[in-house]
């Protein structure tokens, strides 16, 4: 017997597959003139400790923002799916293109800059450390 407990915690039941399709999900998120803008590819769980999101690099003529780097607790993969990008990665860059990836720790200093005046699009997924 299988005993649900998370109606407790957030009146949630806790499911094993959560479907989202493409027309009920928002778009882009963010501000393309910032450098980026996302997609939240699923609702996860709550309990789950993996964050799947396409990231959409916007082309160098359109980017305004600095190259101030970001560092967040969990480990970080991606995979490039369209275009070029360079990881700046804790200091040191690495030219990223179709079908290249990366696993990293998010907790040093990294980001996605554009290459060339093209939109890149790169899977990422955030996964909690155990």
């Amino acid at each position: 017997m299988q005993i649900q407990l998370s109606w407790v915690l957030d009146d949630k039941e806790e499911q094993d597959i959560v479907i989202q399709k493409k027309r009920n999900r928002p778009q882009k998120v963010g501000d393309e003139s910032m450098g980026y803008s996302y997609e939240i590819l699923a609702n996860r769980s709550q309990y789950s400790g993996i964050e799947p999101t396409i990231v959409h690099v916007t082309p160098k003529s359109q980017n305004l923002r600095d190259e101030k780097t970001y560092t967040h607790s969990q480990d970080e993969f991606i995979y490039v799916l369209e275009g070029e990008i360079e990881l700046l990665y804790n200091g040191t860059k690495q030219l990223l293109q179709v079908g290249d990836s990366a696993y990293f720790a998010g907790s040093k200093p990294h980001l996605f800059l554009p290459v060339g005046d093209q939109e890149a699009k790169v899977l990422t997924c955030f996964i909690d450390r155990v």
